[in-house]
């Protein structure tokens, strides 16, 4: 007699990466092949470094890219990396718990960056995230790889575009990918660049995961409420603009990234050069002037004009009055 097969149970680790392509496949696998697709973002022979903050983003990131490498046939290498800038040991022992559960064979490089961001005379937000970004380019090129993958989303993306409008009085967006200008033959590229945060948020609840916040070990001791960070400020305001203004704001604003007219902007910088709507002013002015005389296409409006409205009529009673 034939014993009866029995299912295979599978570990907590790998249910939790098949909800990525079932449960949640539309919400997050999808999208993030997607972008790997539309943006180019992975070539043949590339070596990524999946950056770990310890976060939802960049952990959800490195397991879909551990299943991408699992599965696929394309022909790239990946790491993960776990950059310790000083967390404090509640965050550690965290983010080393979550690599335990999802089985993600994490490199752990610690730095002394939050120590001397601190320290600092200029704002640590800046230096920190100045320092931090340096030092994933240098660990990853060290461990022979020419990407690091962040876990930017689809709404920092469009958070980013208004904070930069608004705080900064520029119009930059952030881009599925950017070649470094400090380290040669290094890009970073951004996976999560058409996810929803939404869906992160869905799936760490429905896999009873928790994950650290903001790690930053000077806003520990600082006065200002997190909440109350700009971040949170801008995101609060999209969802009211979806709800108030309408409810196609965050698509619109992602769009505006890919829709930028230059013929109408007062300006813009292209490698660092600022141009000016003036730049090409009387150039292209003369270039329509010839278009509108070839074309004939003043006589032709005004012939349109003729035909559909009746004449124009002209109050000259204040121009008689106070004219000079």
């Amino acid at each position: 007699m034939k014993e009866k097969k029995t299912k295979k149970t599978l570990s907590r680790a790998a249910l939790i990466e098949r909800s990525l392509y079932t449960t949640f496949q539309h919400g997050l696998y999808r999208k993030f092949t997607e972008a790997l697709t539309i943006y180019e973002l992975l070539k043949v022979g590339d070596k990524v470094c999946v950056c770990i903050s310890g976060g939802k983003d960049s952990m959800m990131l490195a397991l879909l890219f551990k299943h991408l490498h699992r599965y696929t046939k394309f022909p790239f290498d990946v790491t993960y990396l776990v950059m310790d800038p000083g967390y404090n040991e509640a965050n550690r022992a965290q983010i080393e718990k979550n690599l335990e559960i999802l089985e993600i064979p994490a490199v752990i490089v610690s730095t002394d960056i939050f120590a001397i961001s601190n320290e600092s005379v200029v704002p640590a937000c800046y230096l920190c995230a100045k320092m931090r970004r340096g030092a994933l380019y240098r660990i990853a090129k060290r461990l022979g790889c020419n990407k690091i993958a962040l876990g930017h989303h689809y709404d920092d993306v469009i958070e980013t575009t208004l904070m930069n409008m608004l705080n900064a009085g520029s119009f930059q967006t952030m881009l599925p990918k950017v070649h470094s200008d400090h380290f040669a033959g290094m890009e970073l590229i951004r996976p999560l660049y058409l996810v929803r945060e939404e869906y992160v948020k869905a799936w760490a609840k429905e896999n009873d995961l928790t994950f650290i916040r903001c790690a930053c070990r000077f806003t520990e001791n600082a006065a200002e409420d997190l909440e109350g960070s700009k971040r949170a400020m801008t995101k609060e305001l999209i969802k009211r603009l979806k709800e108030e203004y309408s409810p196609y704001i965050e698509k619109n604003l992602f769009k505006a990234g890919a829709n930028v007219n230059v013929d109408m902007v007062l300006g813009h910088k292209n490698h660092g050069e600022m141009h000016t709507f003036l730049d090409h002013y009387e150039e292209e002015s003369a270039r329509l002037d010839r278009k509108i005389k070839q074309e004939r296409i003043e006589e032709e409006a005004e012939k349109k004009a003729a035909a559909e409205h009746r004449d124009l009529l002209f109050d000259e009673r204040f121009l008689k009055k106070y004219g000079a």
